[in-house]
């Protein structure tokens, strides 16, 4: 027991991926790293990014593109990964991901779509009932390991999906300032074992495009099309729309722009002629953010002069929302930046003001120009079974 001990808390410190090799050394480390208790301890820290999933998306074409790329964070690995969700019944499209967990639906067309939720570091999964998944539809996941009690069912999970309807106008109400759209919301809880239809709207116009469901801060966020974000409360069940740190209007060059989360707190991240910018929220509710990272355009080519060249050159040349951006930053995590520049993926420290190409876009597929889906993930030891 004392000898248990000592390796629990030898391993305690170390990474999730290493502690998924020392189950293979032995039964007796597979049964300290697998115990419930050891896996509640190991919960209570914040987990490393590990990279980032990547899936094409057909422009036009309703059918999904079933490979998905995983691309390694860590600079000294670019090795590319097409098999991760390799022990999932069937090929599945990744809607979202959050502190170890992932939340994925059927490829379309399916027979039977379902939503699936899996841990892809322990391959364990599950079969949300009472599902029918649709593509029209946007899928938050919340999952909060250190909000855990440690009892039988320490996984707990909600899935929020958000769907948007026209409102019923009113014939003699003819103000073109008004939404005639709104989103509602439905809950799965994974404690429930049930979908519920929240009370909860949120009138607006607006479309939700990239990095959709961020959580951060017990809330999920979803960027729009309108210098906004769409927030809702999972706790609370409330919804409400954040205005972006700046408004797109200020600038001769359309902006690129992406959410993600860093420390607890949703960031804003834009490339645009005056740079790159980075803001954290610091208020929800009046929409109050703090400028926490700038860098000018020949600023981060001094810095990464093997890396770009003729940076505000190209940058300026974007002429209509149409044409494709010569940066487009695709996800924010824990600091670090994931973006297209031309024809390459990068990773970007806000800390060090480091570059780093990570892999060709070719590598990633035909498709993977046109919003492709890129999702920050995290391992975790967290059991859904």
């Amino acid at each position: 027991m004392e000898n248990d001990d000592i390796c629990m808390d030898v391993f305690s410190r170390l990474p999730i991926e290493t502690l998924l090799g020392l189950k293979c050394v032995c039964k007796r480390w597979h049964g300290i790293v697998s115990d419930r208790s050891f896996v509640q301890d190991l919960s209570q820290r914040p987990e490393p990014l590990v990279g980032f999933f990547f899936q094409e998306r057909y422009q036009w074409a309703g059918e999904d593109i079933r490979s998905i790329s995983f691309i390694p964070a860590r600079m000294e690995d670019t090795q590319l990964k097409q098999t991760i969700f390799s022990f999932l019944p069937e090929d599945v499209v990744v809607l979202g991901s959050c502190n170890g967990l992932v939340c994925c639906r059927s490829v379309f067309p399916s027979p039977f779509p379902s939503i699936i939720i899996c841990n892809p570091s322990n391959k364990q999964w599950i079969k949300l009932q009472k599902t029918r998944p649709d593509k029209e539809s946007s899928y938050g996941l919340a999952f909060d390991p250190s909000q855990s009690d440690g009892d039988r069912d320490m996984t707990n999970f909600k899935v929020v999906r958000v769907s948007q309807a026209q409102t019923d106008m009113d014939d003699d109400d003819d103000d073109d300032d008004d939404d005639d759209s709104y989103f509602s919301f439905e809950i799965y809880s994974s404690e429930a074992g049930a979908w519920k239809k929240s009370k909860e709207v949120c009138q607006c116009n607006d479309k939700l495009f990239k990095n959709k469901g961020v959580f951060a801060g017990g809330k999920l966020h979803w960027l729009t099309d309108e210098d906004r974000v769409l927030s809702f409360d999972v706790a609370n069940e409330l919804s409400w729309l954040i205005s972006s740190p700046f408004p797109t209007t200020h600038f001769t060059v359309i902006p690129e722009m992406c959410i993600g989360e860093s420390g607890g707190r949703l960031h804003y991240t834009m490339i645009s002629e005056d740079g790159l910018h980075v803001w954290a929220l610091e208020d929800h509710y009046d929409s109050n953010w703090s400028l926490v990272h700038t860098a000018t355009l020949e600023a981060l080519e001094e810095e990464n002069s093997q890396l770009l060249i003729n940076t505000r050159e190209r940058v300026s040349q974007r002429a209509s929302i149409d044409s494709m951006p010569w940066i487009d930053p695709l996800a924010f995590k824990d600091g670090l930046l994931l973006m297209r520049v031309s024809t390459k993926i990068m990773l970007y420290c806000i800390e060090t003001k480091k570059m780093k190409e990570l892999c060709k876009v070719s590598q990633l597929g035909r498709n993977c120009i046109f919003g492709p889906l890129v999702i920050p993930y995290s391992m975790s030891l967290a059991p859904l079974t």
